[in-house]
């Protein structure tokens, strides 16, 4: 973990600054296009992340492992943040390019859902007292929501849409300079190492926690046959 938060500041660090004092503006969106540097790693981080947690979901439902259902737990309200960031710098980069805040665009109204499945599925696995029913559960919603992922991914070719067509992933060259690519590329591997760190961190608590519990428990159980032998040796 402090390796892991290590790389994930001083790599982010380095982005940051290149992004925001050191690369060109851009020809069309002036000093407006620096909102690209936050707005697409969280983009691509609120799929992944989602891609990761149909992963733990099948981890879970298929080989009952315990770890998945705790990872799945504490991936949601990372993920939760995430897309709404995601959603905060688009809207901020959408008004002065689109002159609205927001528009009821492919793109955007498939990562405002998944805005909701991120916040369906961290309400429901703690809404139950079972936290095994929770799991099953929030598992489920979580395969039902993959179908978003494409719809998002494939929204601006589908569709007419004011969202700008992929610069980055698309087949042939970037449709970025090299001046714009490489910082946007060391911000996303900042912000992904920083994702993992809060979502590992987030596990090793729940893992702890969830080990005081069983010590607890096993205390309280001790006890009560503890009280049960004493009465049955006074009786």
């Amino acid at each position: 973990m402090p390796w892991l938060w290590a790389a994930a500041l001083l790599v982010l660090g380095i982005g940051l600054a290149w992004a925001l004092l050191f690369s060109p503006p851009d020809w069309q969106q002036g000093e407006t296009v620096r909102i690209m540097y936050v707005h697409v790693p969280m983009a691509w981080l609120a799929m992944g992340g989602y891609a990761g947690l149909a992963i733990a979901s099948v981890l879970s439902l298929v080989w009952r492992h315990p770890l998945a259902d705790l990872a799945a737990r504490e991936l949601s309200p990372v993920g939760a943040a995430i897309t709404a960031l995601c959603l905060a710098t688009g809207s901020l980069w959408g008004k002065p390019m689109w002159g609205t805040w927001w528009v009821w665009d492919a793109r955007l109204t498939s990562v405002l859902v998944l805005f909701f499945l991120w916040l369906g599925h961290a309400a429901l696995v703690r809404a139950f007292e079972e936290p095994e029913r929770g799991a099953r559960a929030g598992a489920i919603l979580a395969l039902i929501g993959v179908v978003n992922l494409p719809i998002i991914k494939f929204s601006v070719d589908w569709w007419n849409t004011l969202h700008q067509p992929a610069s980055v992933a698309r087949l042939g060259s970037p449709g970025l300079h090299v001046d714009m690519l490489y910082p946007l590329l060391t911000c996303a591997s900042g912000f992904a190492l920083l994702f993992a760190a809060l979502v590992l961190a987030r596990v090793r608590s729940a893992v702890m926690e969830r080990r005081i519990r069983g010590l607890e428990l096993a205390s309280a159980r001790r006890h009560e046959q503890g009280r049960f032998s004493e009465g049955a040796i006074t009786s």
